[in-house]
């Protein structure tokens, strides 16, 4: 079988390098599923990925992509089976219009789930509720400060901490963002500037946040520290300033704040089958119900690639940048 797929034979710029074109599938062994692309997410880190900045570094060439929703169209898989609707939990390289992976790559997800939601159902949402989960003991009323909050990830943490009964503190890097964060359910938005931490004190007075969620690194996340609360957790998942992070010996000593950091690949491949099943079936329930949504810009056909890539990496966008392989 025939897949069309984004290749690239070497690193580089992504509109310069990865292009468009057939190639032969292997055939379908027993553990494994042939699946058909519904959308794809044009992602940072797949973009990386292209450059050859990301994390890990494929055998050339390779087909980018870390999310994506399919549909099964032939499964040698006990639990899968043909017309399930599928995300993938580890890399398949998923900007392709068919492909075959391991069935204990994929992740079964209900059918009726929208496939540009389900496409983006693996790092934003999930990075969202692991920050909310894992690193700090938060009871309803309680406040969580998060920077970059118009991001994939910034837009799922204010959704799952109103179902969990959180407060937030969202701070973004220009005007024009409340009334789209509030209506997600964002309790305050502010500017991440010099003024913040009083503003901060000023709404929550002596309950301030015990969570902060960074994904910009160098001066928001100070002002992140020191809006926190005694013995505060912030977590780390991201670096938009491209800052490092420089911490005031006062912060550790005086306020005992833990800093934390959060790769959600790493997550998965540690944890437990399980655990996984669990919160994305919860994840993608949410999405059904129409609790959970993350803003989709435009769906490129395959066609439009060199064209999805360029707006992918430019700012001001008012949602994620799909490719629609229906």
């Amino acid at each position: 079988m025939i897949s069309n797929s984004v290749r690239f034979h070497s690193f580089g710029k992504a509109e310069e390098v990865a292009h468009l074109e057939p190639i032969d599938l292997p055939i379908l062994e027993d553990g494994q599923l042939l699946v058909k692309m519904l959308a794809t997410p044009l992602n940072p880190a797949d973009i990386n990925f292209i450059q050859g900045n990301y994390g890990v570094k494929p055998q050339l060439p390779a087909s980018p992509g870390i999310e994506g929703c399919a549909e099964v169209l032939v499964s040698k898989a006990e639990g899968f089976a043909t017309g399930d609707k599928v995300i993938f939990i580890e890399r398949v390289g998923t900007w392709q219009s068919h492909l075959v992976c391991e069935a204990e790559k994929a992740l079964r997800i209900p059918t009726e789930i929208a496939p540009e939601q389900a496409a983006m159902l693996k790092v934003n949402p999930a990075t969202a509720w692991k920050i909310l989960h894992a690193y700090a003991e938060l009871k309803p009323g309680d406040w969580v400060i998060q920077n970059a909050a118009n991001s994939g990830v910034g837009q799922c943490l204010i959704q799952i901490a109103k179902l969990l009964g959180l407060r937030t503190i969202n701070t973004v890097r220009r005007e024009g963002l409340e009334s789209e964060l509030k209506a997600l359910g964002a309790d305050h938005v502010l500017l991440d500037n010099g003024d913040l931490v009083a503003k901060v004190r000023e709404i929550c007075g002596d309950n301030l946040p015990k969570l902060a969620s960074n994904a910009v690194g160098g001066d928001s996340a100070l002002r992140q520290m020191d809006a926190l609360a005694e013995h505060g957790t912030q977590v780390t998942f991201g670096a938009m300033s491209m800052r490092s992070l420089k911490v005031p010996n006062k912060f550790l000593i005086f306020k005992g704040i833990s800093l934390r950091g959060l790769w959600i690949t790493k997550w998965i491949a540690a944890a437990e089958r399980g655990e996984i099943e669990n919160v994305y079936q919860q994840l993608a329930q949410w999405v059904v119900d129409g609790k959970l949504n993350q803003s989709i810009e435009k769906a490129y056909k395959p066609s439009e690639l060199a064209e999805a890539l360029n707006r992918s990496q430019q700012g001001k966008r008012r949602g994620k940048v799909l490719l629609d392989w229906q």
